[in-house]
């Protein structure tokens, strides 16, 4: 991968300095998996941060020895990165990461990850500005807890949309996410979530193509709109 690329596709390293691309470029690490395999067991969190080139993933916690008792916390997917808090957080862990397409990752092992903080100012900043932004996406999630499910739920599409989504001619590409993820993500069940997605479908907001694997986002302005409900209801 070219440097230019390699900056272009993670906005974590837009503003890092060249000498900066060059080290980390040299020393990542490439990886492949295919859908449905764990990329990050609960035991390796803290070895590396991983960049995610091309795909999905998914976030989980691990509640206990049962399948059953697994939620998912998150959906990653092209650009974005995950295991920069545990290296810095040596505490044990009850989370893994699991492909949920074909994914294409680069790694980049703790130590020299945090030596590439320490001589890069402007990186160290930037990662600060994106923990940041999760943090407030985390507390737009508890604010939308008492919200109808349709305005959770169009919350996590519109986020995906925006973090993710790939503009095409049928309109914004996100991943078909099984209604199980999005359920755990939007903190709402799985009937809602197929009620509500069979709704937007018809209301021609959006259209699920599961032999494209994909989710299109066709009125990105009625989703936004309909997510955008929380912001009258609690200012008003």
């Amino acid at each position: 991968m070219q440097i230019e690329a390699f900056s272009e596709l993670f906005p974590l390293l837009t503003a890092a300095n060249p000498e900066t691309l060059e080290w980390l470029l040299s020393v990542a690490v490439e990886h492949e998996y295919p859908a449905n395999r764990a990329v990050l067991m609960e035991d390796a969190w803290g070895n590396a941060v991983y960049f995610i080139v091309s795909g999905w993933v998914k976030v989980r916690r691990l509640s206990g020895a049962g399948s059953e008792e697994v939620v998912t916390l998150a959906i990653l997917g092209q650009g974005d990165f995950f295991g920069e808090m545990a290296i810095l957080d040596e505490s044990p862990r009850s989370t893994d990461v699991i492909a949920l397409s074909a994914v294409k990752l680069i790694s980049i092992s703790a130590q020299r990850f945090i030596q590439t903080l320490f001589k890069d100012p402007q990186l160290h900043h930037r990662m600060l500005q994106l923990m940041v932004r999760r943090l407030r996406q985390t507390n737009l999630r508890f604010q939308l807890r008492h919200q109808p499910p349709a305005v959770k739920l169009a919350n996590t599409l519109v986020a995906l949309g925006e973090n993710y989504g790939h503009e095409t001619p049928n309109g914004i590409e996100i991943f078909n996410i099984p209604y199980k993820d999005l359920a755990d993500v939007t903190d709402i069940g799985v009937e809602e979530t197929a009620r509500i997605m069979e709704k937007l479908d018809g209301k021609g907001w959006i259209k699920v193509d599961p032999a494209n694997q994909a989710i299109y986002l066709l009125n990105m302005k009625q989703l936004m709109h309909l997510a955008g409900k929380i912001s009258h209801k609690s200012t008003g």
